[in-house]
């Protein structure tokens, strides 16, 4: 592959991710690839080879004779989905508030300070009006096990990530508006500046589980 394709088959991959997380191709939507081609402007080698590492991280599925569609969502794997996350980042925030130092510390703070201000717009005017508070939230979370010293983890929490993000976007049909969000994140940042493992692996995953109930209730009434 040279670089000129190989770049394409990456922003294919970032792209395709970004719509079927965001549920802008929706579960089960068969994916051609002449459409898609024509959606993204992009050849289709590239987009094939993105399908591909899609499938290898379980947001598309390919079958024999029918080709690539995206995968299903359901009640039973959104809580295997959930289970695993709560595990992957309690770990991933553990060892990084025993190894993180001040430049963690404040890459913290600043991420939840992008957060707040979009959360706040967002509160005010709807989603609209915070284009970009999903990325300053995928930061927030980032940034508190960014001093985890184990690559691996790293790697599976981010790939369950979006497997879970991609859920939580269901719940936005019927937000909750009583729950505090950004609350949430302050709380988890403050026990984790405070080095509190306990606190702050609990409250992670109640903010996760919360996020989970939510989806439940629309696909699991």
């Amino acid at each position: 592959m040279n670089i000129a394709q190989e770049t394409l088959s990456d922003r294919a991959h970032a792209l395709l991710r970004g719509d079927i997380v965001s549920g802008r191709l929706a579960p089960e939507t068969r994916l051609r690839i002449a459409q898609l081609s024509e959606s993204y402007s992009i050849g289709a080698s590239p987009l094939r080879e993105a399908l591909s590492k899609l499938s290898s991280e379980f947001l598309v599925i390919f079958e024999p004779q029918r080709g690539f569609s995206v995968a299903p969502v359901s009640a039973d794997e959104l809580r295997d989905i959930s289970r695993v996350r709560c595990e992957l980042e309690s770990e991933a925030l553990h060892r990084a508030i025993m190894a993180g130092d001040e430049a963690w510390e404040a890459g913290i703070v600043s991420a939840n300070y992008a957060l707040s201000k979009a959360d706040a717009r967002r509160k005010s005017g709807g989603e609209a009006d915070a284009p970009d508070w999903e990325d300053r939230n995928r930061a927030f979370h980032e940034a508190l096990v960014a001093a985890c010293d184990s690559v691996w983890l790293k790697r599976l929490r981010g790939l369950i990530y979006y497997q879970h993000e991609r859920y939580r976007r269901i719940s936005l049909i019927h937000p909750d508006p009583a729950r505090d969000i950004q609350g949430e994140h302050a709380a988890i940042m403050e026990a984790a500046l405070a080095r509190n493992v306990p606190e702050a692996t609990r409250l992670s995953k109640a903010h996760i589980d919360q996020t989970t109930q939510a989806v439940l209730k629309v696909i699991d009434p």
